[in-house]
């Protein structure tokens, strides 16, 4: 079944710019499992990763990368207390509407 990641985090003000340029510049991942990658403008400074997977083991497969990719930018973002720096949240796809 399909299932999906959503990480809410928050940008340092002035590290913006280098965190719009990282994941434009970053490309497709090549993770087993993995379908597509959205970046969401949620508020000034705030974002929202949206990808989408084959399974939700793909998701458990691709963690260690996920983590790796965090741990490139990790130092632009604000910290959210006991989270850290991301809000993660995943789990299967149990409606859906598409065109």
């Amino acid at each position: 079944m399909t299932a999906m990641n959503i990480v809410h985090c928050r940008v340092k003000p002035e590290r913006e710019q280098d965190f719009l340029d990282w994941h434009r510049n970053r490309g497709a991942n090549e993770m087993t499992g993995f379908q597509s990658f959205s970046v969401v403008k949620t508020g000034d400074c705030e974002y929202t990763f949206v990808a989408r997977w084959d399974s939700m083991d793909a998701i458990v497969a691709a963690r260690p990368q996920m983590i790796a990719n965090l741990d490139q930018f990790r130092d632009m973002l604000e910290e959210f207390g006991e989270t850290g720096v991301t809000e993660p949240r995943s789990g299967e796809v149990v409606v859906e509407f598409t065109d």
